[in-house]
């Protein structure tokens, strides 16, 4: 493997997820984000003609030199990977990363969380996301966080926040109850707050946490400046995560730090297997407003992803 292509529609946790497996390989992925027209948009991933036709204008080239490897996600990514591995003749490796939906004999790897409950000889079960979390990611991330907070005294709570989706509500009404919660943590710990919301969070259900959390210590980004986010990994003590993500529950669990996940209203039969598992694994708890140190062994599903990639070549 020396060349590869990371090939998404633009989502940013998806694309981490693709990013963090080229680079565990050792490569430096040339990224490439496509869009669907709007008869393969509706029809994807079954019809699956007209080549280049298939993509919007704005999408980035699909053209040789082909890549040894390529790494897709998402919706829009299936048609071009099995465009590249047709056109290349067989000579790209193609990697699907979340449920194609078509067989996955279509690819060469198809990498699957365990909740989606997809078995085959060509496919990887995961317990959740991949990342780009590694130790000297976490120990940077700390060290620039930790300059830009030190006014601030430990134990440090980090606080990851999603916001509402397809699955689950965190709007002002949902925030309140948990920024009450981790105020009086912070209180009854004597402990500061390291918290970044995320491009879901409602400016309104921001503004609710902000007026909670106001007599507390606390780091609250404003989206100005480096995201904090891998320094919130690296420096807390303890993690606090909002349920709407499994990009942000992985993240967090490839800590190996306590790692407390708020329930929101809603869920759905995916999302709902992932959490038991996770809780059943010993790796993360629920959050009721109580905080205490366990220990876990972090997953480690990028060893096993990047060995059957790998596989691949030999």
């Amino acid at each position: 493997m020396r060349s590869c292509w990371v090939v998404t529609d633009g989502k940013a946790g998806m694309e981490s997820q693709c990013v963090g497996l080229a680079e565990a390989l050792g490569l430096t992925p040339i990224v490439k984000r496509v869009r669907l027209r709007a008869l393969w948009r509706q029809l994807t991933p079954y019809f699956r003609f007209g080549g280049h036709a298939q993509f919007a204008h704005a999408s980035d080239p699909l053209a040789p030199p082909w890549p040894d490897l390529l790494i897709a996600t998402g919706r829009h990514s299936v048609a071009a990977s099995l465009l590249v591995r047709k056109l290349s003749g067989g000579r790209t490796k193609t990697v699907q990363l979340q449920n194609p939906v078509i067989a996955s004999s279509h690819f060469d790897l198809v990498v699957v969380p365990r909740h989606d409950r997809l078995e085959g000889a060509n496919i990887v079960s995961t317990r959740g996301a991949l990342h780009r979390i590694t130790p000297a990611v976490l120990r940077d991330g700390a060290a620039r966080l930790a300059a830009r907070v030190v006014n601030l005294r430990p134990p440090y709570i980090g606080v990851l926040l999603g916001g509402s989706n397809a699955a689950y509500r965190l709007g002002p009404e949902e925030m309140a109850p948990v920024a009450r919660q981790l105020a009086a943590c912070a209180r009854e710990m004597d402990a500061s707050l390291l918290i970044t919301p995320s491009r879901r969070t409602s400016p309104q259900a921001l503004r609710v946490l902000k007026d909670e959390i106001a007599e507390v210590p606390h780091f609250l980004w404003d989206g100005q400046g480096d995201n904090p986010y891998f320094g919130i990994l690296g420096l807390a003590d303890y993690l606090v995560v909002t349920c709407d993500s499994v990009n942000m529950v992985s993240e967090a669990a490839s800590t190996g730090k306590p790692v407390y996940v708020v329930d929101l209203p809603g869920g759905s039969e995916k999302f709902g297997r992932f959490h038991r598992a996770m809780r059943e694994d010993g790796i993360t708890r629920t959050f009721a407003g109580k905080l205490e140190s366990y220990s876990y062994v972090p997953p480690d599903d990028m060893t096993m992803v990047t060995t059957r990639v790998t596989a691949l070549f030999t």
